[in-house]
């Protein structure tokens, strides 16, 4: 139930911006797809919630790079966006929050008991939002579902959980 595959659209580009790539391509044969999460709203009344592919890499390392890439060419001023890194298979590798041209990667739960606390803690804050939206704190709502969205970056797949979780120490 936790590790259930976002679906992967290719697209062009995002709204709004035109990203920076020093590597990668749309390459459909290279493993590592780097996406930007659409949570709004409207994205999700729409149907339209599903990630955005900036750029497929092939590997691991690369596709990092060009999430750091694609965090320098975004202004300054912008909200934090959800960038996230899926293999083929649409498992989740990596996610992190891009914002003042820097990526904070979300370290990958490591156990099942961990992102079960994950998920509730999510849930919870998911519910906090609510009740603010409902109260008129439209900001404070915004607030609590970006950090209910970068607990649940932590939930990457089991298969790269390890994997992960090392590519972050040693990019540290």
């Amino acid at each position: 139930m936790l590790d259930l595959p976002l679906p992967i659209h290719p697209t062009t580009g995002p709204r709004g911006f035109s990203p920076v790539f020093a590597v990668g391509d749309a390459d459909p044969n290279h493993p590592f797809a780097l996406t930007l999460s659409r949570r709004t709203p409207a994205d999700l009344m729409s149907g339209q919630a599903a990630p955005l592919v900036l750029a497929r890499f092939a590997t691991l390392a690369d596709a990092m790079l060009g999430a750091i890439d694609h965090a320098e060419g975004m202004a300054t001023n912008t909200a934090p966006l959800l960038l996230a890194i899926f293999d083929r298979d649409e498992r989740l590798v990596l996610a992190g929050a891009a914002r003042d041209c820097a990526v904070a990667w979300c370290h990958p739960v490591m156990s099942a008991t961990e992102a079960r606390g994950v998920v509730t803690e999510a849930s919870q804050l998911r519910a906090q939002a609510g009740r603010a939206a409902a109260w008129g704190e439209p900001d404070l709502a915004q607030r609590l579902r970006h950090r209910a969205d970068l607990l649940d970056a932590r939930l990457v797949d089991p298969l790269w959980r390890a994997f992960a979780a090392r590519a972050l120490q040693v990019a540290a």
